[in-house]
């Protein structure tokens, strides 16, 4: 079963959260529990797990950079600390600031996509102040590359 580009954002949300949590947990284990999550298709106990590219590449680009991220996303917080975050926002946005950063996804796309994330997995607050902050990243990334 293919997924689309906002089904992966969703997985990646979910393998990535437990890291915030548990750092004994490896990639490999987390991306297996979300593709597991509500969409069993995606498990093929014959051939193994199939995990589409992009969304390894989600995974391991946020692990990876996350630091730099999170001081992308620090520098735009309104009289906030980033522990203050709510962890599912801030996975949220690290993966948007990682797609405006390292992939070739439209910065619009990245920060559209984040706030549909924050629609469906937040509170009703979240989808604003994710747009907020994004947008502001949004801004400063595209005066740089101008």
């Amino acid at each position: 079963m293919e997924l689309t580009r906002r089904q992966i954002r969703e997985k990646a949300l979910q393998a990535l959260y437990p890291f915030d949590f548990q750092q004994e947990i490896t990639k490999e284990d987390a991306i297996s529990y979300a593709l597991e999550i509500g969409n069993h298709a995606l498990f093929d106990e014959e051939t193994g797990m199939f995990i589409p590219e992009y969304l390894d590449q989600l995974v391991s680009g946020v692990i990876e950079h996350q630091a730099e991220i999170d001081r992308k996303i620090e520098e735009h917080l309104k009289s906030w600390n980033i522990a203050r975050v709510a962890k599912t926002d801030l996975i949220i946005m690290r993966i948007a600031v990682y797609e405006m950063l390292f992939e070739e996804t439209p910065n619009r796309v990245a920060l559209n996509e984040a706030i549909e994330l924050a629609k469906m997995y937040c509170d009703h607050k979240s989808p604003k102040f994710v747009n907020g902050v994004l947008s502001n990243v949004m801004k400063q990334l595209d005066s740089e590359a101008n």
